[in-house]
């Protein structure tokens, strides 16, 4: 996918998002109506309680599922209408995760697991390896290259799948807890990495039940019984 240059002030849309669940003979109404958007540079917190439709959404925004209705723009795009083979491809593509477990490879090596994507896509190259040694050293592990994630803190193996979420140069990360293992220390220089990947113009939207966290990022949208109960700009 490629964006126009009209449409490079929008990094993705959401419009009347609906996500309708079946257990047991009963309809679960998990989204009701979501309509929002995120402009590219934005860092935004997405907050609720259980039963808010927070983790729906994170799955809607991720390409992991697809609504019932509505509209989900990512750049021209309208990725609600993608089958799963697409789907894939823009999840590969188009969207940086970022988990709270960190989702490594415990057998490679720091390098290796940033390879990861160029790998599933057969685009490991000299040129792209080296963007990989780069994206190691930007998150201050470029001399850890050859460990593994046994070897590492928490906050090691998670700048090393900051760096991974970065290798196709994603439209958006998306930030599942990615704070929720770490100590207050750690979670301080993580969410300092964040705030430096954001001032540089990487488009954040961060999953997260922490207020500590969320007063960090520039925008908080409050998820409640499915629907947007408020959406604030932080000074």
């Amino acid at each position: 996918m490629s964006m126009t240059e009209t449409e490079l002030g929008t990094a993705l849309r959401v419009e009347d998002l609906q996500k309708n669940y079946f257990l047991k003979g009963e309809t679960v109404h998990a989204l009701r109506g979501v309509t929002f958007d995120v402009s590219v540079g934005e860092y935004m917190a997405v907050m609720g309680p259980s039963g808010s439709g927070k983790s729906t959404l994170l799955n809607l925004l991720g390409c992991l599922d697809r609504p019932t209705s509505g509209a989900y723009f990512l750049g021209p795009q309208n990725v609600a209408e993608l089958n799963d083979d697409q789907l894939s491809d823009v999840r590969a593509t188009s969207i940086g995760f970022v988990f709270q477990s960190y989702n490594l490879i415990p057998q490679l090596t720091v390098i290796e697991n940033i390879e990861v994507p160029l790998q599933y896509q057969g685009k490991l190259t000299p040129e792209t390896r080296e963007r990989c040694c780069a994206l190691a050293e930007m998150v201050g592990l470029g001399s850890r290259l050859g460990h593994r994630p046994t070897e590492l803190s928490g906050g090691q193996q998670q700048r090393v799948a900051i760096a991974r979420s970065l290798v196709n140069d994603p439209y958006f990360i998306l930030a599942d807890e990615a704070t929720g293992n770490l100590d207050s220390k750690t979670t301080d220089e993580i969410l300092t990495l964040f705030e430096r990947l954001n001032n540089e113009g990487k488009t954040i939207i961060m999953i997260t039940h922490e207020d500590d966290v969320a007063a960090r990022t520039k925008r908080v949208l409050r998820l409640r019984d499915g629907v947007i109960e408020t959406d604030v700009r932080n000074r």
